[in-house]
């Protein structure tokens, strides 16, 4: 009977493991296999070149805008999108009225496509007929040029963190609801105050879900490319390019996919050690 249960598992994970194999694994083989090679325009052969394009990921001036500009995406997400996240999530929980009202219209911005809101900030930054130069305009000033090369990658993450800004209340919202109401109970009669009563009672008690919030957001940010490529382009200049968008304009317009390859592994790399290192970093600190 155990053989014959082992048997049936193994049926029903097959189809998974086929998808995972074929859309997951094979990709990421192939993509680390191209990294070492010229590949050109999607053609049939490929000539190895061992580390030619790794070597010119450090020449290559384009690269460490990317790195800064996702450096400072993976910053303000950090800050901003999960810090506004919890504020949100702390004084929803203590509102008496309204909790599914609050926990709709803020989860609302993720059922939105990326594309859908990189089009609408676009109006709403564009020179002629934008909604931002109509503000101006009715207050007595000249129309500004928003989406210049030292303000492109701050205007291009706007809608970024505005986006997710509801996924992560809601992940915190659930946490809350899961403390017992005993330990607050127990503390009000202590004399807490609500501000002691946040730092003291409800941060601590989440910090489990903050460390998988964090994992969850620093890898997210790596898959982001919709919204930005939408509103910037990567432009001007190059200025608002992530190592994302930069490795998408070098395969499909560069049609450069050796070196879009090598792009993907340093990411994929990349994402990998500091999805480790924050996750053993953050658990130490839950441990302590």
């Amino acid at each position: 009977m155990a053989l014959k249960g082992k048997k049936y598992v193994w049926i029903c994970i097959a189809p998974a493991m086929i998808l995972i194999m074929a859309f997951l694994i094979y990709p990421l083989i192939k993509t680390v296999i191209y990294s070492f090679s010229s590949w050109y325009n999607f053609a049939l052969t490929s000539e190895w070149i061992g580390l030619d394009n790794y070597k010119r990921i450090f020449s290559d001036m384009v690269m460490p805008v990317a790195f800064k500009n996702t450096a400072i995406l993976i910053a303000g997400v950090l800050i901003f999108q999960v810090g506004f996240a919890l504020l949100l999530a702390i004084m929803v929980d203590s509102a008496h009225h309204g909790f599914k009202l609050f926990r709709t219209v803020y989860f609302f911005p993720i059922v939105i496509s990326g594309t859908a809101i990189g089009l609408m900030f676009t109006l709403i930054y564009k020179y002629e007929y934008g909604l931002l130069n109509y503000f101006v305009t009715l207050l007595g000033y000249d129309k500004q040029v928003w989406i210049t090369p030292k303000t492109a990658i701050y205007l291009a993450l706007i809608p970024v963190l505005w986006q997710y800004i509801g996924f992560y209340f809601v992940i915190f919202l659930t946490g809350i609801s899961k403390i017992p109401e005993d330990i607050y109970e127990s503390a009000m009669l202590d004399g807490i105050t609500p501000v002691k009563k946040i730092f003291y009672i409800t941060i601590p008690m989440l910090k489990d879900v903050l460390v998988s919030t964090v994992v969850l957001v620093v890898s997210g940010c790596f898959r982001v490319f919709d919204t930005i490529y939408v509103i910037t382009k990567g432009g001007p200049m190059n200025s608002s390019q992530l190592l994302s968008t930069y490795m998408y304009q070098t395969a499909f317009e560069k049609y450069n996919g050796g070196y879009a390859s090598a792009i993907a592994v340093v990411m994929i790399i990349i994402g990998v050690l500091l999805t480790i290192g924050l996750r053993k970093l953050l658990k130490a600190d839950v441990e302590e």
